[in-house]
């Protein structure tokens, strides 16, 4: 017995709809994957600078005593 017309396309948007809720989720996490990641390198570049302007004080400090 085969599946009535009407019967098969619910069926299909149903599926088409599941897909595309789960691609919805999907881009979802991703936007905000990248935004914590995004936040978080800005945070560890802010504080590399931090220590290479450390650094750079610290050599110039040296040369001066060494001098």
């Amino acid at each position: 017995m085969t599946k009535a017309p009407i019967q098969k396309d619910w069926e299909e948007r149903e599926f088409i709809e599941s897909v595309t809720l789960n691609i919805q989720k999907i881009i979802d996490f991703l936007n905000k994957f990248e935004l914590s990641t995004r936040n978080k390198l800005a945070t560890v570049n802010e504080k590399i600078l931090t220590l290479e302007r450390q650094v750079d004080y610290l050599e110039a400090s040296f040369k001066t005593v060494s001098e």
